[in-house]
Formats: C-alpha cells, sequence, structure tokens
C-alpha cells in the first residue's frame, strides 16, 4: 500500500489480534467511511481513465494499473453527491476480494474518494451492525459503524458496492477467444453479403494527391508510423529503415522515393501498410490511407498495354473506375513492387520478419493474436474485429432522411445500388454530437444478416493484438445489450482498446425494427 496512509501498530497479544480489525478509513463529502485493511491492496493517485459508453452512471472508467484493467467507480455517484473537482487529495482505493458464488477469482476495482484519513483499529465491541441505519440507497451500500471516542465510522458493504459500481466481474482472466483470427481479408469475404467473384477488396491511400489500393489480401494490417526508424547503412533510398513491431524486425519502404516523387517530412497523418510477402512483411509508407473499398470487378480494367510495355508502370496492375470514371484509383501489385527494389539487407529482412525469435523461444504465431480495426469516438479507441467489418467508406455530404424508418436511424445512403441504414455512432453511444468533417467514416457491418453502417469519428489503423493482451470487459451493465465486451491493454503504449461486439450495436427489438424498415 502507498505511504498516503500511514500504517498503524498491530497488536502484539495474539489473543487480543482475533478480537481486533483494522480499517482504511477515507473522506467522501463531510462523512467519514472505512473498508477492512485486508482487502485494499494500495492506495493511488487518479489515474488516467477511459470512459466506457452506456456504462452503469457510477463507473468514472477504466485505468491501466501495471499491466491490468483496472474498473474504477465514484463513491460520490454511488452515495447521489454531486461530481466535484479532482485535486492533489484526490485518491483511488484499489481493493481484492475472492469473486462471489466460490468461483474461486479475485476481483480488483478501485473506488475514489475525496481525501485519505488514517487507518484505525477497532475492538469487537466497538463495531454494530448496519440494522440501526436509516433505509436509503446509501445505507444499503453499509455493512456496520465503528464508534469510538474521536466519532463514528460508517463500515462500507465492499460486495454490494462492487455490483453497485459495475465492477462484479473481475478484470482479469484470459479472455475469450474467437475460433481463430481471420486473416486480412479472407473471413471478411467469405462472410459477407452476396459474396461473389464480381467484387474485390481495396486498401485505399494517397500518394502525392494520387490515389493508389492494393488488393486486401494482401494487407496484413495498418499502423502509425513511429517515433522512432532506425536506418540501415549502405540500404537503397527507398529502403527508410526497420523498426519493432511486436518483436518483428519490419522493413520500411519509402513510396514515394521508390516512384521518384519528391520527398516529403513524415508526420501524424502518414500511415504504414504492412504487405505480405508469402512469408516476410514489408511496410510501406504512404501519406494518408483512406478507405476499404469493395468494388465490381466490371469497373476494374488492366492497364493499358502502351503504359505497361514502357516498364515504368509495372508494379500498378490495374485501374479502378470509381463514380463514372471521375475517380481513378490504380491497383498495386504486392509481388512486383517489390520484385524490383533489391533492398540492401535483405538477409537482415528475412531474419527478422520470419525467422523472429527472443530468448530461443519464437514470439507469438498468428493463431495467438487477433486482428481488429481500430476506430475512434470522442477522446477514446475502440476496436472491432477485422472479419466483422464489410467495409470502410466516407460520409457523404448529404443522409437522406426516410420518413417512418426507427428513431435510431440518422439516414441512408446509396451503398452501390443497395440502401444502406446508417446510425450515428456517437449518438448510439450517448456522447456528444460532433460537427461532420473529412475524417468520419462509415463502418459497415452485418448485423443478423442486416447490412448497416455506423458513422465513426475516425478510423485510425488495423492492429494485430496479441491474446494474452485481451481480457474480459467488468461488468458495465445491468443486462446483456452492453456492446463492449473485451478490453484490450497494451501496457507498453499506454493504450485501452475497448472492443466492440458488433452483434450487439443494436438491441434485439432494433434489429427486428430495421429489418421491417
Amino acid at each position: 500500500m502507498s505511504n498516503d496512509v500511514p500504517a498503524s501498530a498491530a497488536p502484539d497479544d495474539p489473543s487480543a489480534a482475533a478480537s481486533v480489525r483494522q480499517f482504511v478509513t477515507f473522506h467522501v463529502e463531510r462523512e467519514t467511511y472505512a473498508v477492512p485493511l485486508a482487502e485494499v491492496q494500495e492506495i493511488i493517485r487518479l489515474p488516467e481513465m477511459v470512459e466506457v459508453p452506456l456504462a452503469p452512471p457510477a463507473l468514472a472508467g477504466l485505468a491501466n494499473l501495471r499491466g491490468s484493467v483496472l474498473p474504477v467507480a465514484s463513491l460520490r455517484r454511488l452515495f447521489a453527491l454531486p461530481d466535484r473537482g479532482h485535486d492533489d487529495a484526490t485518491r483511488v482505493v484499489v481493493i481484492n476480494r475472492a469473486g462471489g458464488h466460490g468461483s474461486g477469482q479475485e476481483i480488483t476495482s478501485g473506488f475514489v474518494v475525496d481525501r485519505m484519513a488514517s487507518v484505525i483499529t477497532a475492538e469487537a465491541g466497538e463495531i454494530e451492525g448496519a440494522d440501526g441505519l436509516t433505509a436509503s440507497a446509501e445505507a444499503d451500500l453499509l455493512s456496520g459503524v465503528i464508534k469510538q471516542p474521536a466519532g463514528m465510522v460508517t463500515i462500507i458493504d465492499l460486495g454490494r458496492l462492487l455490483q453497485r459500481s459495475g465492477s462484479g466481474r473481475g478484470s482479469g482472466g484470459s479472455s475469450r477467444h474467437a475460433e481463430g483470427p481471420a486473416e486480412f481479408g479472407a473471413v471478411a469475404a467469405a462472410r459477407a453479403e452476396g459474396e461473389a467473384s464480381d467484387e474485390i477488396q481495396l486498401v485505399s491511400f494517397e500518394l502525392a494527391g494520387q490515389e493508389y489500393a492494393l488488393p486486401i489480401e494482401h494487407v496484413q494490417e495498418i499502423v502509425q508510423v513511429p517515433e522512432v526508424v532506425s536506418e540501415l547503412p549502405n540500404a537503397e533510398r527507398h529502403l527508410i529503415g526497420v523498426i519493432n513491431l511486436r518483436d518483428r524486425l519490419l522493413p520500411l519502404v519509402s513510396l514515394r522515393t521508390l516512384f521518384g516523387l519528391p520527398a516529403a517530412p513524415l508526420g501524424e497523418q502518414n500511415r504504414i501498410v504492412v504487405v505480405s510477402l508469402g512469408t516476410a512483411s514489408v511496410g510501406i509508407v504512404t501519406d494518408t490511407v483512406k478507405e476499404v473499398l469493395r468494388v465490381a470487378r466490371a469497373v476494374v480494367d488492366p492497364l493499358p498495354e502502351l503504359l505497361a510495355n514502357g516498364g515504368s508502370l509495372r508494379e500498378v496492375e490495374s485501374i479502378c473506375r470509381l463514380n463514372g470514371g471521375k475517380r481513378l484509383v490504380s491497383i498495386l501489385s504486392a509481388g512486383r513492387l517489390f520484385d524490383t527494389t533489391q533492398m540492401s539487407g535483405d538477409r537482415a529482412v528475412e531474419e527478422g520478419t520470419m525467422q523472429e525469435t527472443r530468448g530461443g523461444t519464437e514470439v507469438a504465431r498468428a493463431d495467438e493474436e487477433e486482428q481488429f480495426v481500430v476506430f475512434r469516438l470522442a477522446d477514446e479507441e475502440y476496436g472491432v474485429p477485422i472479419e466483422a467489418v464489410h467495409e470502410i467508406v466516407r460520409v457523404p455530404e448529404q443522409l437522406t432522411h426516410v420518413p417512418r424508418t426507427p428513431a435510431f436511424i440518422e439516414g441512408v445512403v446509396n451503398l452501390r445500388g443497395a440502401v444502406l441504414p446508417v446510425v450515428d455512432q456517437r449518438r448510439r453511444f450517448q456522447l456528444p454530437d460532433a460537427e461532420r468533417n473529412d475524417r468520419q467514416r462509415i463502418m459497415v457491418f452485418a448485423i443478423a444478416g442486416v447490412r448497416t453502417g455506423f458513422i465513426v469519428d475516425s478510423v485510425s489503423e488495423v492492429l494485430k493484438i496479441p491474446r494474452s493482451a485481451i481480457v474480459p470487459a467488468p461488468d458495465l451493465a445491468q443486462d446483456d445489450d452492453n456492446a463492449v465486451e473485451r478490453i484490450a491493454n497494451l501496457a507498453d503504449a499506454k493504450r485501452i482498446i475497448l472492443m466492440v461486439n458488433v452483434d450487439r450495436l443494436l438491441s434485439r427489438h432494433e434489429v427486428a425494427d430495421l429489418k421491417a424498415a
């Protein structure tokens, strides 16, 4: 336990020890409360927290406590007191107790208090039950009182506190695994409605104002450019260097340099598209990733022979015509792209991407990872399994509002001849509305067989996450419709990603309304 609370000496007489108990005391508003010292793991300053949508009001958020997800509740909200600003005296009391019903699991949770008091020792005769307390919502959370000369201290019932705060289930333990991680695009394509050979999926990106794309089956993930890139001596100009991507050495190639375009400084908008080349991987640095496209093969034409024969455009295998030919996307061939690079340090690349080991043991294999599309809403990050995402498209300037559609539908859009209902995800999660902007995207999911779009603030990356970093979410609602089922705790990166179960984004009644619309 931290030094914020002074320790109290335990009784020297063993027979007396059995008749006394120790409590940690603290203040909320003008009252003093106590919890058993034996169940207090530590006392910490207020950490950075991730707010969870549609959680019980008492849940202040989730924090990262040395690699574990810690649900933190507000005692003020539990006691129906007004919120107040936090200051230097604010503390979080972290409790650890056995789970109920003989589960054999431990529950770790925290609650915010105004300020700490001390550790006190109470004899059995000084402790009375809660029968005399006034019947109220607050009294329901109390188990008794300590009567001492200095005054009366109320004891909190930790079991009821955990249940009421939304932390009834422990945040530790293993996650509920899916059958296996999907290779990017393979499972998504298999599940897509009307999946047939007449459509392909592409990841599009910009380079010097031009739009390019790669077939989605060659794209492993999309990540941000890290702060540190290690340069390789005597390497080709287009080889920027190597980075450490989850214990793998990933070579980075500048497409600008490879295509003979002017160099540009790297910034927050740049993204690395990790391309699969058989058993190896290479990261290509793009100006920005635009969207995931699902297009009909009929609008994809081979590169004209006049251009292909020149050799300078051999990396481009076809052209995609969108918006009636007003938008042309050059589709690259991953194989041709890197056949001609002849990168220096190929041996290092092979050893780094094909045979990575650490301390003689193989690093996480594909079956130990899951892939997620990460998006942002307000200030928080969310993830959905890659196989659940049918496509990602821009938000049109105007959504068409259709009368007699369910109230939760923001509008509809025409997506390649099909009417797609669209839900504003901010409004769905009861977050403040936001002005429409260029970063927003529509993520298309199939919920109970109905293709539905959800507007998010931005789609940031496609990320592989070790299953060891994914844990079940605490009980954040009193029903089975809470969409956040798991938490990805990336302790090294100081990130907590809320994992969304797409099937629970809409309730059963809303899905029925959607089908009937």
